[in-house]
């Protein structure tokens, strides 16, 4: 067997397990998405409260944590969910005050904004092959600006830094999908439950922020 032949059984080693690696994650997250917006109807139709942003951020942390801990192993999956369900808990109450302040055509406008971005943002990518590793610097400096943002922004309770947070988190939600989506094709990530946490949790803080920024603007009309 000669160089070439070992260099063109490697390759399609490599496309074969970057396919699959993409199969499971967009299967995973089809399901997760799904899993979270059952849990998220059934809170709203409870009318179950608003947990509180401290629960809710120590809560994500603490799934988070989890499910890097066992992303190798059996328990990873579980762990997903776990997380997944606990954002569909979360978000039901806010889902609740939105339709009830501005009706449901402003979620509806931000669920459609989510998935066009995602689409357009991982097809990008997807169709480019283009490698997006330049862009790990930049997500991992955004991810500290905005966790202290947020932090801040529990104390300081400013409408002004609110949305200034929410078009942040547009603009590093999109990004990180792109740096995700590399990853995968680029065989920099070859667990599909880490990549799935990170595109829905993309995914979730888009659309929370289309949510609030679409609020806002509908009510200065």
């Amino acid at each position: 067997m000669n160089q070439n032949t070992l260099y063109s059984a490697s390759s399609q080693t490599a496309v074969l397990e970057t396919n699959k690696v993409l199969r499971n994650t967009y299967s995973l997250l089809a399901m997760t998405l799904a899993f979270s917006a059952v849990v998220a109807g059934i809170t709203m139709s409870m009318n179950l409260p608003y947990l509180g942003p401290w629960v809710t951020i120590i809560g994500f942390y603490g799934l988070l944590f989890l499910v890097h801990k066992t992303a190798n192993s059996s328990a990873g999956l579980a762990s997903v969910f776990a997380l997944t369900g606990f954002m569909g808990y979360s978000i039901g109450p806010i889902l609740s005050y939105y339709m009830a302040v501005n009706g449901g055509e402003i979620v509806m406008t931000a669920l459609g904004g989510t998935a066009l971005i995602f689409f357009a943002t991982s097809g990008y990518v997807l169709t480019t092959k283009r490698d997006m590793s330049f862009l790990s610097g930049t997500l991992m400096i955004g991810s500290i600006v905005l966790i202290v943002a947020v932090i801040a922004n529990l104390f300081l309770a400013m409408p002004a830094l609110s949305l200034a947070i929410s078009a942040m988190f547009m603009f590093f939600s999109s990004a990180l999908i792109m740096y995700q989506t590399s990853e995968i094709i680029n065989g920099g990530e070859r667990n599909y439950i880490l990549a799935t946490v990170s595109l829905y949790v993309s995914i979730y803080n888009l659309f929370l922020s289309l949510l609030n920024l679409l609020s806002a603007f509908n009510s200065d009309d």
